[in-house]
């Protein structure tokens, strides 16, 4: 039970630092897009990154890592739908991640052509994702 609790504690602790990430990314976003001098630019490009790979990706391998280990010490959640819902769920914030980071490739490049309009409303998503996962997780409705 030790390994067990120990395990979810850094799970937790590892999203928590993912999801600040996925939230405040896109925010950057939002502000590079916005942003009309070169200097202002700059540094956001240097903001994204480090936040990219300094915090966001060792979070997220952290968060998949304490979560498998989880799944793997109780199998069983496999065969449920709460489970199901929620992996999907985390799949998809996966998916998100990764796009977050092709939006970083192109911001570095000089290359993105969306408007901070657009990263306005692409940083909503993980607020819903994070407000399903934790009502799945807690609840286990199915």
């Amino acid at each position: 039970m030790t390994w067990y609790l120990s395990f979810k504690a850094l799970h937790l602790i590892f999203m928590v630092c993912w999801f600040a990430v996925l939230f405040y990314l896109p925010r950057l976003f939002v502000y590079h897009a916005a942003a009309e001098d070169e200097i202002g630019r700059a540094r956001f490009k240097i903001m994204e990154r480090k936040l990219y790979y300094g915090i966001g990706m060792p979070s997220f391998v952290g968060t998949i890592i304490f979560g498998t280990a989880m799944l793997i010490m109780n199998p069983a959640w496999l065969s449920a739908g709460w489970m199901h819902a929620k992996l999907t769920l985390v799949a998809l914030l996966v998916v998100y991640h990764f796009l977050c980071g092709a939006h970083l490739k192109r911001f570095a490049n000089d290359e993105n052509t969306k408007s901070h309009v657009f990263f306005r409303f692409f940083n909503e998503a993980p607020v819903l994702a994070l407000l399903a996962i934790v009502f799945l997780a807690v609840l286990k409705p199915f």
